[in-house]
């Protein structure tokens, strides 16, 4: 490709970083910009609900290194308000226009705010997605508050909870389904969660919402409602309850973004309104709506660090190459969150299962690795303090691998019980994998159609 190629990323975070050191570390030599709406360069977002809050790591350490030969123009404090690809132009909120001919969204997500915003706007309400959120955050949970409420047990809400509990602080989780992590990780594993969460001093409140906030008459947050009828008198409250995709700026762009994300091909190649792929637009990150050949290719929209770095590396590399040199983006997605001393990680996708099964260690001992099938196929693994099982897992998703695992553990102290993960109907997905991952390099992944079992 050409010197005179113009390539823009917005969004200057993870995946617009990555992508843009993949061009560059293919060769890619022409015009490179980046654009960004917070006014710091790339930093690593996982350590704001863990190390920053416990104030063992400065919110400005944990800028992502990069590498020095970059040579980009950066556009950091200013956000992009449309996206012309009649004139392939990025619209930023300055006034300003940058040119592309090639252009890739990673423009992420942002935390979802507190619904009422008289009572979102009172001191000690928070949220947390920014370097700015984190440290206006640790500021305040350093100074010691009564009581800390945390709006929501997903895993931003988990880990802010146990965060409190390290640091001494007495705090109330409220989650509107039966556990912490329910939605994520289904009813059988959520509820070692929960038991999690109230072993280390968590009044954890389930089946219940915050319906209002109430502030003191100076603007200070003291008391919280719940529905069931309780109130709790409360200095600092954290609203973990999800996080929005930033596609406003593409509504009349003419791609097909809305509010599950934009979506794109497993090449990252975006698609527009009527469903036809896009030549010049391409799509990374948190923001990427994607179909994933094992889950029956659905669209998955996924908020993963390793997902984002691996959608970016494909996305940059398709810019710069045609036609069967272009590659699919066909990673297991995988996470991992530290709460309550146990390192949970995952492969797969949980949510795309039915049952589930403890294949290896122990419950009790929060050491355990749950397996996770549909349509007699193995879809996820979830490891408890038992990561360094994942990769075989992975291979297993991979391969189509019948479910229940079929192999013989050493390990294993729960009884090999398959049960229902507890997870929404999967009668109204389809989400079957009928398909096996092949190949090792890059160059060579592709996929295979298998038969399902009998």
């Amino acid at each position: 490709m050409g010197s005179d190629v113009r390539i823009v990323i917005v969004g200057a975070s993870l995946a617009g970083l990555r992508a843009a050191e993949a061009l560059r570390g293919q060769g890619f030599d022409g015009s490179l910009t980046l654009i960004g709406d917070e006014p710091y360069e790339p930093y690593d977002r996982p350590p704001l609900s863990k190390a920053v809050l416990l104030g063992i790591m400065p919110p400005d350490h944990a800028a992502l290194p990069f590498r020095p030969d970059l040579d980009a123009q950066w556009r950091l404090g200013v956000r992009a308000t449309s996206l012309d690809l009649e004139h392939n132009r990025v619209v930023l909120s300055d006034g300003d226009t940058v040119e592309f001919d090639k252009v890739l969204i990673a423009t992420g997500v942002r935390a979802r705010p507190w619904s009422n915003s008289s009572e979102a706007a009172l001191d000690g309400v928070f949220t947390i997605r920014t370097c700015d959120d984190s440290r206006r955050l640790n500021e305040r949970l350093s100074a010691g508050p009564r009581h800390v409420l945390v709006i929501g047990a997903g895993f931003t809400g988990s880990e802010i909870a146990s965060v409190c509990r390290e640091r001494g602080l007495s705090v109330t989780v409220t989650e509107r389904g039966p556990a912490p992590l329910v939605g994520a990780l289904g009813g059988v594993v959520a509820a070692v969660a929960a038991d999690m969460q109230r072993d280390h001093g968590v009044d954890l409140r389930t089946g219940v919402t915050v319906t209002g906030l109430d502030g003191d008459g100076n603007g200070q947050l003291c008391r919280a409602h719940l529905s069931d009828g309780t109130t709790l008198d409360v200095d600092v409250a954290i609203v973990a309850q999800g996080s929005i995709r930033n596609t406003d700026w593409l509504f009349g762009s003419g791609l097909a973004a809305g509010p599950r994300g934009v979506t794109c091909d497993a090449g990252c190649r975006a698609f527009d309104i009527n469903g036809i792929v896009t030549d010049n637009v391409f799509v990374a990150g948190d923001v990427a709506r994607q179909p994933h050949p094992l889950y029956d290719y659905q669209l998955l929209a996924l908020e993963h660090w390793g997902n984002a770095i691996g959608q970016a590396e494909v996305a940059a590399h398709n810019m710069i190459h045609d036609g069967l040199r272009r590659r699919p983006h066909l990673e297991i997605p995988a996470f991992w969150s530290s709460q309550f001393g146990v390192n949970i990680k995952s492969v797969g996708i949980p949510t795309y299962s039915d049952q589930v099964v403890i294949t290896q260690g122990s419950v009790a001992d929060r050491r355990f690795v749950a397996a996770y099938g549909f349509r007699g196929r193995v879809t996820a693994a979830v490891a408890f303090n038992q990561g360094k099982w994942l990769d075989f897992y992975r291979g297993l998703i991979e391969s189509a691998a019948a479910f229940p695992p079929d192999f013989d553990v050493m390990d294993r102290e729960e009884p090999f019980e398959v049960r229902a993960s507890e997870l929404p109907d999967p009668a109204v997905l389809s989400h079957g994998p009928t398909v096996a991952v092949t190949g090792h390099l890059p160059t060579e992944r592709r996929v295979e159609f298998v038969s399902l079992p009998k």
